[in-house]
């Protein structure tokens, strides 16, 4: 089992970068492909990004790609979004998560994810 804990969250303005973290529990990180994901108010919550467990396959939403990148560090337990060129249908609650499961990073969807954190908010102001 994993523990998941997202941070940095914030305001932003149009046009400006923020970079959310994912700190994991336990000594297994390298054994769980991640993924991030974000629900807005009202709509359900979606797939924004996955890595694979070592880090060598990535992907990212249409809606994203080109501004977004996702990342980890095995060493320190930690998942990384970069989220640069931020809009206000941005803002959401983004949440980290993880599968034990080898993952097709393209086709991971919420369903298949087993661990989740809580979320932090992005909100990008116009």
């Amino acid at each position: 089992q994993v523990q998941l804990v997202e941070s940095g969250g914030g305001l932003v303005q149009t046009g400006g970068s923020l970079r959310l973290s994912c700190a994991a529990s336990g000594r297994t990180f390298g054994s769980y492909t991640m993924g991030w994901f974000r629900q807005a108010p009202g709509k359900e919550r979606e797939f924004v990004a996955g890595i694979s467990k070592y880090g060598s396959n990535t992907a990212h939403a249409d809606s994203v790609k080109g501004r977004f990148t996702i990342s980890r560090d095995n060493a320190k337990n930690t998942a990384f979004l970069q989220m640069n060129y931020l809009k206000p249908e941005d803002t959401a609650i983004y949440f980290c998560a993880a599968s034990p499961r080898s993952l097709n990073t393209a086709t991971m969807s919420r369903r298949d994810m087993d661990y989740w954190g809580k979320g932090t908010l992005v909100t990008g102001s116009p």
